[in-house]
This record gives C-alpha cells, sequence and structure tokens, in this order.
C-alpha cells in the first residue's frame, strides 16, 4: 500500500489549494516544495482577486465569468487576507473611448455574479477626490469594483488548512526522481538527507518548474507546452491619501495597475514580457522599471522614476502555450492534462492558472481523478481559510475587539496582526499583557512571539520567509534589523562532542 494517495510537487497557490481541498476530502496527501512556499509567482503577482478587466477585449469570456465569481467566495472564505478594493478607470479617449469603457464595464458588472461588492459608477474628476491626484486634462472617470489580496499568505493558510487536515507539508524539500510503476516513488532530499515516499497519484504543479521536474524528475520527454511570461512591479512612496486604486491604459493596450499598498507605499504593476532562462533568477528590468513609470507620469501629476522604487520585483507565469504570438494575448485560464496508462499510475500536469482561479483549479483538478475517488465530494466553496472564520465586513469590528482584549497594541499593530492572522492573533499573542511579553523587537512592530509562530506554524525559517512572504515588513526593516532576525532564527549550532 502507497504511504500516499496524492503527492503534489510545487507548493505554490495551486499545489497548495490542490492539497487543501484533497487533504479536507479524507485522501492521504504529501506536498514537496524546493523552496519556501510561495516562493515563486505566487508571491511576485499583482495581489488581485479579479476577474480581469481587459480578458474581455480578448474575448475569453469564461475566464472572465469564473474569475468574477470565485471574488466572493474567496472574500467569505479570507476576509482578513482578501479586500473589497474600488478602481478609478480615467478615460483616455486615445485609447478607448468612454462608451467602449461603458460597454465593457456593464458587461464585467453582469457576468459578475456580485452579492457584496457595489457595482460601476460614472466619476466626475473635476469635483471626485480621484482627481485630484491625477492631471487636469483627465476630467471623467468609471469606478468598479474588484479585490485585494496578499498571495503569499493566502498559499501559506491553504497549506496550514491542509495540514490541519492532515496533509505533509515538507518545504525546502526536492523531488529529485520520480520512478513510475503501478504507483509512485518518490526520491527526495531535504538539504542533503534523502527520503523515499510512494503515492498513487503524482500532481505537478510546479508552474514555472513544470518542464524542469518533467525533465530531471520524472526522466520524460519535454512536452514543449511551457510558455514562460515574466511580470515586473514597482513599490515608490504613497502617490496619493485615499484608498482607492487606479487602472491606467498604457500606449500599447495593456493597462497598469496603481495600488495602495502596506499603508505608506503603492504598488504599481505589471509588464508582460515573454521569459527564457532560469525561474529562479528574475528581476525588474530598467527597461521594465522605466515602463511602468512611463505609464504613471502619463497620468499622475506627481511624477516619479527608478530613482523613487523602493522595492521591485518579478515573477514567472507559467502560461500553457496555445500558439498566441504576444504574451499579452495567451490564454491566463488553466489547462489540467491527465496521463493514464494501463498498468501506471497516473500522472496529472497543471498548467497556467490565476491567484483569482486557484480553489476552482484544484476543485477541477480533483474531478479529473475522481474515477480513483468515486465518494470524494467538493467542499471549499463554503468553508473559511484559517483565521478567516467571521464575516466578510467584520474586520473592524476585529481589530476593535483586538484593541481591547490587548490593550498595549497600536492601531496599526493590531491592524496588521488581524490582516495577517484574523481570529488567530490570539495563537501570536498569547497571554501577553504588555509589549514587552511578546519578546524582542526587531523593527516595525514585529516582535520574537510572532517570529515564533511563523516558525512553528507556517513553516518560516528564513528573515526573507518571514520578511516578504508571511509579512511585508521588508520594505519597513533596516539591513541591521534584518541581520538581528537572521541571527534569531538561525539554527543553534551543535554541541562539540566532549573527548
Amino acid at each position: 500500500m502507497a504511504d500516499f494517495d496524492l503527492a503534489i510537487i510545487g507548493g505554490g497557490i495551486n499545489g497548495a489549494g490542490i492539497a487543501r481541498d484533497a487533504a479536507g476530502r479524507g485522501f492521504r496527501v504529501v506536498l514537496v516544495e524546493q523552496n519556501d512556499l510561495a516562493s515563486g509567482t505566487s508571491s511576485a503577482s499583482t495581489k488581485l482577486i479579479h476577474g480581469g478587466l481587459r480578458y474581455l477585449e480578448q474575448r475569453q469570456f469564461g475566464l472572465v465569468r469564473a474569475a468574477l465569481r470565485e471574488r466572493e467566495v474567496l472574500l467569505r472564505a479570507a476576509p482578513h487576507l482578501i479586500r473589497p478594493l474600488r478602481f478609478v478607470l480615467p478615460v483616455n479617449q486615445a485609447r478607448r473611448s468612454a462608451a467602449a469603457l461603458r460597454l465593457g464595464l456593464l458587461l464585467y458588472d453582469w457576468i459578475g455574479w456580485r452579492r457584496i461588492l457595489p457595482g460601476t459608477r460614472e466619476l466626475d474628476l473635476v469635483t471626485d477626490a480621484a482627481g485630484l491626484p491625477l492631471k487636469a486634462r483627465f476630467h471623467h472617470a468609471f469606478e468598479y469594483s474588484d479585490c485585494f489580496a496578499d498571495d503569499a499568505r493566502l498559499v501559506v493558510l491553504n497549506a496550514v488548512d491542509a495540514a490541519e487536515r492532515g496533509a505533509s507539508i515538507r518545504t525546502r524539500t526536492r523531488c529529485v526522481r520520480a520512478e513510475r510503476g503501478d504507483g509512485w516513488r518518490l526520491v527526495l532530499n531535504a538539504r542533503g538527507q534523502r527520503d523515499v515516499v510512494t503515492a498513487r497519484i503524482l500532481i505537478n504543479a510546479a508552474g514555472a518548474w513544470n518542464e524542469v521536474v518533467a525533465e530531471t524528475a520524472l526522466r520524460a520527454e519535454p512536452k514543449r507546452r511551457l510558455r514562460l511570461d515574466k511580470g515586473s512591479h514597482i513599490v515608490v512612496r504613497r502617490l496619493y491619501d485615499h484608498e482607492r486604486a487606479y487602472i491606467l491604459q498604457a500606449p500599447d493596450n495593456r493597462v497598469v495597475f496603481v495600488i495602495p499598498f502596506q499603508r505608506d507605499f503603492t504598488l504599481i504593476g505589471t509588464t508582460d514580457r515573454s521569459f527564457v532562462g532560469d525561474p529562479a533568477i528574475v528581476a525588474a528590468s530598467g527597461e521594465e522599471i522605466d515602463y511602468l513609470c512611463k505609464v504613471v507620469n502619463e497620468y499622475f501629476r506627481s511624477e516619479i522614476g527608478a530613482a523613487d522604487v523602493v522595492w521591485a520585483y518579478a515573477g514567472v507565469r507559467s502560461l500553457y502555450d496555445d500558439g498566441a504570438r504576444k504574451p499579452q494575448d495567451v490564454g491566463r485560464d488553466y489547462t489540467l492534462i491527465l496521463d493514464e496508462r494501463f498498468g501506471e499510475a497516473p500522472l496529472l500536469t497543471v498548467y497556467g492558472g490565476k491567484l483569482t482561479t486557484y480553489r476552482r483549479l484544484a476543485e477541477d483538478a480533483l474531478a479529473r481523478l475522481a474515477h480513483f475517488f468515486p465518494r470524494s465530494q467538493p467542499w471549499t466553496a463554503h468553508s473559511a481559510l484559517p483565521g478567516g472564520d467571521f464575516v466578510y465586513d467584520g474586520v473592524e469590528t476585529l481589530i476593535e475587539r483586538t484593541q481591547r482584549t490587548w490593550r498595549f497594541l497600536t492601531d496599526d499593530h493590531a491592524r496588521r496582526l488581524v490582516g495577517a492572522y484574523g481570529t488567530r492573533v490570539d495563537r501570536v499573542l498569547g497571554q501577553a499583557t504588555k509589549l514587552d511579553d511578546l519578546g524582542m523587537r526587531f523593527g516595525a512592530d514585529l516582535t520574537a512571539a510572532e517570529v515564533r509562530y511563523l516558525m512553528t506554524q507556517e513553516w518560516a525559517q528564513t528573515a526573507d520567509d518571514v520578511l516578504w512572504r508571511r509579512s511585508k515588513l521588508g520594505l519597513r526593516l533596516s539591513p541591521a534589523q534584518t541581520t538581528l532576525l537572521e541571527r534569531f532564527m538561525a539554527p543553534p549550532s551543535p554541541t562539540p562532542a566532549i573527548r
């Protein structure tokens, strides 16, 4: 008998989502990730839960409809990580007419299956506060709804839920060999320690490393179905005072988002460039940074340049190659390919996908395997993620309750903790009655108590895990403070043998 029903390679949003869904159905699951959870594309997104307004122009109506229906499902499941956000779309007649934008947004609302999010409205930028940061020539806009998410924490909490339902989550563990017989025999390497596990079914959800896994671990002939597309983002100091985002029409027919980020910053992205090379070595180029700044400068009064960028990041999207010529024209929907052979264990390969549709992808993946598990049923559509078991509009109430319970917390500290942990904030703060009870302070409001929680409950092993994936406090800590955190998290040196 195999050790596991499912073995999943890849700890991004797709792999973690499948692991959670499968574990909740009672399957024995192991997930293997070569680095940290969300260490690739899943922490390098624009961080939106959205339908993709521009995909309507490409007539990807099925993708947009499915994504829009997921917005409120995810908002209800994780209201601490996902928040409604209004987007301001200035009319730029040189790019798209007001009539075309109005029609597109009418369709976006109509197929959006909204129960919570408000619909589209028109704005007079001369009188509305959204017009203040913009150049005077923009006097008319539309405003519509989507959602903003903490992408990396969404991955981590799917993994947490999977583990609590019995899944084995193995980070910093590489699958070096996958041998196929009537079951799968996986040879794993965890920092030099070798292990072997067996599974009935293997799922390759390695994203941009999909074909690398196929060629090196599975020793399979490359199918060349994977197309890699690089998207870059920049973060600058806050450009405006209100809490709405902007969607700007760029000269190349793309759109660029300008989003309030981490209270004091503005997130700007993204680009679309074909990518060839190692997905682990990807960075925003000077040309991409200049492109994003140029689009913003066309619309905003305050101009920005490369010198204003406080953080830049890039990720590699793994898309199913459908023959489209331009990266921005490649379909963003996912493709699942099931390889079944007589007398051999099945292999399911995941191509593409979006942050917004990961839950639906997981359901569809398990539906493809339903003949192996005939009694399993979908369940995630109405189940909260860890910490999300409160009403979708109850964040402010939870913050107030947190501050009443732990009176030493500042408003900003309470908001950040609730935004990360939701109703599980008590697991971080425990019985503390004063700030000193939380131990060492590393900078900003990061304490030893929180770091220990992340290390013991969320697989954090390095300062980067804490500062850039479990939080975004890397924007606030100095190099000296980061070094202090690294030393705190370092494993203890082995005690020398007594001779």
